[in-house]
């Protein structure tokens, strides 16, 4: 792939799925999952960079520039935003090794309000959560949760609100984790 820079990506999609990958990160899976759906021209989903200052910066050579110092500039919204089918999807990626319950504390005020944000607006906003010990992922709309924070008081999600309002979403081949079969049963098989 070819990227504007001039910079060459070779695909780094792993056509192989066993059980030695199965402590692969949440992002790392979601990262291959939306290289797969760009290679397959589906969708245009990517990861957001977060937003840095860089401060102090060593140029020892050209290729080995090391950055020594940075700041975060402004809080970051959601981790991934892009387009499917004509409609602007934006989602937050979280684990959790609860086997019981999704904190709360793991999703800032600033992300909270930017999901309602996208939801208000008619975009398709969620959470996908996976429950690490328990080898569970879910996609939980922004409506579903919002809905949550409204009427509970509790510092976390319990597992059975997943269970109940989420959507359940299976390993897979390629894409790993295909949340994009989901969003079609929002869209209404659109």
């Amino acid at each position: 792939m070819n990227y504007p820079n001039g910079i060459k990506k070779e695909t780094t999609i792993d056509t192989q799925l066993s059980h030695s990958n199965r402590g692969m990160t949440l992002e790392y899976e979601l990262n291959v999952s939306n290289e797969y759906y760009r290679d397959m021209d589906k969708a245009y989903i990517y990861k957001k960079p977060t937003p840095i200052k860089i401060v102090k910066v060593d140029y020892p050579s050209r290729d080995k520039t090391v950055i020594r110092e940075a700041y975060f500039t402004v809080p970051s919204t959601t981790d991934y935003n892009g387009l499917y089918k004509g409609y602007y999807i934006d989602f937050e990626a979280k684990e959790t090794k609860s086997k019981t319950s999704f904190a709360l504390t793991n999703i800032h005020p600033h992300q909270i309000k930017h999901l309602e944000n996208i939801d208000n607006h008619q975009g398709i906003a969620f959470l996908i959560v996976r429950f690490t010990s328990l080898n569970k992922t879910y996609l939980l709309t922004a409506k579903k949760f919002l809905s949550y924070l409204k009427e509970s008081e509790q510092k976390s999600i319990p597992l059975a609100y997943f269970q109940k309002e989420a959507y359940e979403i299976k390993d897979g081949y390629q894409p790993r984790i295909d949340y994009l079969k989901i969003v079609d049963q929002l869209l209404g098989g659109k």
